[in-house]
């Protein structure tokens, strides 16, 4: 009888219909032949250069401190234009090259100042503490040249780096939980914290950001808080895990604001704060992209001929947390200055 049972019409249609459905993204993957992840886009010499962090499979079993991202080079990318071919220019930075680093070589950023293209990387040192480094290079598409140190006064993770329009360069920076932003307190490193969540009712840990000097390789004054407050001028707090940063900073101006965007990480949305200073405080907006396949959700966003894109990541071509692929879709701000919401998926369908 159970054999007839599931053999019957109603039970073959159903598993038919269930073998049919597929999810659909709002985008393909920029890249197949390596797995990327944490793409940091910019418009060098009219051509988008894009340094995401590269995955491979180290066979290290997940966890919360994130040890199985155990990137160890970069390559640089690049396209003509949005939708057009992606060139794979290969290694700009080998983690063998840097010569204070011991492993997991996360995501990076880059700029360009007076003739000389600038990578910015958090790695961990032989300590097995997150610092951030700085390589040069001449071409945008390096190879890069690593300094010898890391930038005095830094650690975490995740630097982002934007220039005003007066031509001042920051760098916002840091990342709870694995990033170990957690872990620093008035510039000191305590390893015994893993997480944020022992005072849930506390203001939340901020993003940080530093005034980059002249020739954007160190921090030209204090390391300051990036914080985002409620429309009551209340910073957010520890347990507010649907709207406090996490990790994954990101500085955009658009009509003359500062746009903070960045992940709440474990709640996995990307939320952004608009504030009339590069430093803040921000003030919360909401969220501006839905959650993405995989656990991390990293982003850039930048202009290009007068439309605003973002650069993303999800897991679709290996469908594990670890080997992600980069992305690329419209944003769209508002005319109140709002941004329109990003849903990554499309309908399943049949």
């Amino acid at each position: 009888m159970a054999l007839a049972s599931c053999s019957s019409p109603t039970a073959k249609t159903a598993a038919t219909d269930t073998a049919a459905k597929k999810t659909t993204y709002l985008s393909e993957p920029l890249i197949k032949e390596i797995y990327t992840a944490d793409p940091s886009a910019h418009v060098f010499n009219n051509k988008i250069y894009i340094y995401p962090s590269h995955d491979i499979d180290a066979g290290i079993a997940e966890n919360d401190n994130g040890d199985h991202f155990a990137m160890r080079d970069y390559h640089i990318l690049s396209m003509d234009s949005i939708g057009g071919k992606v060139t794979d220019h290969g290694v700009g930075l080998n983690i063998k090259d840097i010569p204070w680093a011991g492993r997991q070589l996360w995501a990076p950023d880059a700029a360009y100042k007076n003739g000389t293209y600038y990578l910015y990387f958090p790695v961990k040192d032989k300590k097995d503490i997150f610092h951030i480094g700085v390589a040069t290079a001449k071409d945008p598409a390096g190879p890069f040249k690593a300094e010898a140190q890391p930038i005095t006064g830094s650690y975490s993770i995740d630097p982002a780096v934007f220039t005003d329009t007066d031509g001042t360069s920051y760098m916002y920076f840091g990342g709870i939980w694995g990033g170990q932003l957690q872990r620093w307190i008035n510039g000191k490193y305590a390893n015994e914290s893993k997480t944020d969540s022992k005072q849930p009712d506390a203001p939340a840990i901020s993003c940080k950001v530093a005034k980059l000097t002249a020739d954007m390789k160190q921090f030209d004054g204090p390391v300051a808080d990036a914080v985002i407050i409620d429309s009551l001028g209340k910073p957010l707090l520890t347990k507010d895990s649907t709207r406090r940063f996490f990790e994954g900073s990101w500085m955009h101006k658009y009509n003359g604001k500062y746009y903070f965007t960045y992940s709440t990480g474990n709640t996995h949305f990307l939320c952004y704060a608009i504030g009339d200073k590069p430093t803040g405080p921000f003030t919360y907006k909401g969220v501006f992209m839905k959650p993405v396949q995989g656990w991390t959700t990293h982003h850039s966003i930048i202009e290009v001929k007068g439309k605003w894109y973002i650069f993303y990541h999800d897991t679709e071509l290996s469908g594990k947390t670890h080997l992600r692929n980069i992305k690329v879709t419209t944003l769209t701000h508002n005319t109140d200055g709002s941004i329109q919401l990003i849903d990554p998926f499309g309908k399943a369908s049949k």
